[in-house]
């Protein structure tokens, strides 16, 4: 027994079979690498470049004795702050950069 690989062949000389299945490899890698180039092309584009920004907060918020502070919304300028306390729900306006009291609105219940 020999220990040699057989010399490669004429491709001229393989059977029909084996050369429409060597020409059906050779066109699965091809649209494999397209399809990855394009995989990676649109990830590329799609995804955001960076992040967006977090908005600038205050220190601390002074919050009014007897309230808790049950949700936190932000907008531009402000922050809102739904609290609870012993008189019912209120919803607090504060400033976004020095962290202000502007604006007090009571919160009724639903009917």
């Amino acid at each position: 027994m020999s220990d040699m690989a057989p010399a490669p062949q004429d491709p001229a000389t393989l059977p029909p079979e084996l050369r429409f299945l060597k020409w059906l490899v050779t066109a699965l890698a091809g649209t494999m690498i397209i399809g990855l180039i394009t995989i990676v092309a649109l990830f590329v584009t799609r995804l955001p470049k960076a992040p967006e920004p977090r908005p600038a907060l205050p220190e601390t918020l002074q919050m009014p004795a007897g309230l808790t502070a049950e949700a936190v919304t932000m907008g531009r300028g402000w922050i809102g702050v739904v609290a609870s306390g012993a008189e019912g729900e209120e919803f607090l306006i504060f400033d976004a950069t020095t962290g202000a009291l502007r604006q007090r609105i009571p919160v009724k219940p639903g009917e």
